[in-house]
């Protein structure tokens, strides 16, 4: 029987990561933890590290800071080539995710292939924002399902679930997309091979401790990408 695993990116989040790893451990599916660090000056690598002794706790270390798409990507790799892990679930560090609501995305996999933490399917549930940058996010979001035509409410959601047989049907090796993108691009690949999504409905609270990873650029690059994904032949 396989075991669920949780994908966790992290750059500078040592703080993060000693309080969240004890209460994943704690949940009822008994998940193992993916740790992919890129290389953080603040100890972070070493923090996970002392949760090897559990025997559920991985740390895959990147020799520096390249994007969180491709980060998941490692983690993804990492994954598929040991193939004992399923359902695959990716989540932030900061507390923004729910740990509780991995449970959820989890058994909505039964009947579905790819479960998205969605801010937007029952209202807009976001603490801690500013207004323009929920606004931003929101009409990111229509703006993503009006040109490529995914029936999700929440595209650029980062708390995701997967079945392991979904994760196989991703060119890994053809994404090369970060931030926003990174998850629009995922979830529109898995739409187009035939994988049915749910939303499953959360609050998304705003970081507990240290620094958010959004740029102008992670914007920009969302709002080029979608064309591409729309419109591949014209790029």
């Amino acid at each position: 029987m396989k075991k669920p695993l949780i994908v966790i990116p992290t750059y500078n989040e040592v703080e993060n990561v000693r309080n969240l790893i004890p209460v994943l451990l704690a949940l009822s599916i008994e998940p193992d933890i993916l740790v992919v660090d890129d290389n953080s000056p603040d100890g972070t690598g070493e923090t996970v590290m002392e949760f090897s002794g559990t025997g559920r706790v991985h740390l895959l270390s990147r020799p520096k800071k390249a994007g969180l798409g491709q980060a998941y990507i490692a983690g993804f790799r990492w994954t598929l080539d040991r193939g004992e892990f399923d359902p695959v679930v990716q989540m932030d560090a900061d507390f923004s995710h729910d740990p509780d609501k991995v449970v959820e995305l989890v058994e909505a996999l039964s009947d579905h292939d790819l479960a998205i933490g969605s801010r937007y399917c029952s209202g807009v549930n976001v603490v801690n924002w500013p207004l323009s940058r929920l606004l931003l996010s929101w009409f990111a979001n229509r703006y993503t399902k009006l040109i490529t035509g995914l029936p999700v409410k929440d595209a650029t959601g980062g708390f995701k679930a997967f079945r392991l047989e979904a994760l196989r049907k991703l060119d890994l090796s053809g994404i090369k997309s970060d931030g926003y993108s990174f998850q629009i691009e995922v979830t529109y690949k898995l739409y187009k091979a035939g994988c049915s999504i749910k939303e499953v409905p959360i609050v998304f609270v705003d970081r507990n401790a240290g620094t958010s990873k959004m740029t102008k650029s992670i914007v920009w690059e969302a709002v080029w990408m979608v064309w591409h994904l729309r419109f591949p032949w014209l790029f």
